[in-house]
């Protein structure tokens, strides 16, 4: 019945194969679908957890941004394919903030929430199939650069100038109605 619906609303092609095979494109994700809440919890759990450095938190609030941000890839008003490139770049996103953690953290918060670690590497796994493997390798690299920005910044004092800017902007008493 999904299938049959996402069909319906795919783009129309004059080739017949065309719509079943972007249908297929998405099969993998349908799984993940029943378990959003769960990984979704567990990405707060971990978000929230001081030992995750802060580049791979960065990593899901960039990635965040992009969904909600008006600026898009491929533009929103084409039928399911306006959505498809929101949906890659949370799952790459989560993919690689996740590989990026040590397994004992993510099996510690797996177990709090009843999730069997075997299950996600299965998901995982089934995500990494659709997606070219260039691709993730360029999103692998993606905290390492977060890691070097904020050093460039904190090397530079910009981190510190911002700051003192901000603060110059700060009212130095609160005003009364």
């Amino acid at each position: 019945m999904i299938v049959g619906i996402l069909a319906a609303l795919m783009a129309r092609s004059r080739r017949r194969g065309t719509r079943f095979l972007r249908v297929l494109n998405l099969l993998p994700f349908l799984p993940l679908a029943g378990r959003a809440p769960t990984y979704a919890r567990l990405l707060w759990a971990l978000a929230t957890d001081p030992r995750v450095p802060p580049s791979r938190k960065a990593l899901l609030g960039i990635a965040g941004a992009y969904v909600v941000s008006p600026i898009d890839l491929v533009p929103e008003f084409i039928p399911i394919v306006g959505a498809i490139d929101d949906v890659a770049v949370m799952v790459l996103a989560i993919d690689v903030f996740l590989d990026g953690l040590p397994k004992e953290l993510v099996n510690e918060k797996l177990a709090d929430l009843g999730m069997s670690p075997n299950e996600l590497e299965k998901d995982l796994a089934r995500v990494r199939r659709v997606f070219p493997k260039p691709l993730r390798q360029m999103m692998l690299r993606v905290p390492d650069a977060l890691d070097a920005t904020a050093e460039f910044i904190s090397d530079t004092g910009i981190d510190q100038r911002l700051r003192d800017a901000l603060m110059r902007f700060r009212p130095t008493q609160e005003y009364k109605a």
